[in-house]
């Protein structure tokens, strides 16, 4: 299964970004999305920014991931589940 997460861009230099994802600051590729700027938001997956989203579905996207993040958690310490 693959996983991107989604990130706020703070900073560019070249085609390298910092993106705040869920609090934290990370580097990431933007060689696939050259035309985006700080202050934009985009979905990531393997350190690549692979696409622009707008901030409605950035938050939706967070909110879905820390909840199934949640139940996850909670499978894991009930294994009955």
């Amino acid at each position: 299964m693959c996983l991107g997460v989604v990130g706020r861009i703070e900073e560019i230099k070249d085609e390298m970004a910092v993106a705040e994802i869920m609090g934290v600051r990370r580097e990431i590729s933007i060689v696939l999305v050259p035309d985006i700027k700080v202050g934009e938001y985009v979905m990531i997956h393997a350190g690549f920014a692979i696409k622009p989203i707008d901030e409605e579905a950035a938050k939706e996207t967070e909110e879905l991931l820390v909840e199934f993040l949640k139940h996850a958690r909670e499978g894991v310490r009930n294994p009955k589940l």
